[in-house]
């Protein structure tokens, strides 16, 4: 599910997972849920996050929990 939507570039949030084409973290989507959000709270506050964007952040999030290999691949323009 997270195949090339979470993506880690060192020039980007000093690396930190994010969803690709924007600047939200894998970490700020989980702080917007531990805050009480509802994923539609979050898809409305953070416009340029899709649905796709969202489920795949949650999904890469969850995954790292269970101690699953989750690779990130470095985007560079």
């Amino acid at each position: 599910m997270t195949d090339g939507l979470i993506i880690s570039d060192p020039d980007i949030l000093n690396g930190k997972p994010v969803v690709k084409g924007t600047r939200i973290s894998v970490g700020l989507i989980l702080q917007c849920l531990a805050a009480g959000m509802s994923k539609e709270d979050i898809l409305r506050g953070y416009p340029t996050l899709t649905r796709e964007g969202l489920e795949a952040a949650l999904d890469f999030a969850a995954r790292q929990f269970e101690g699953e290999e989750v690779k990130v691949f470095t985007s560079k323009k």
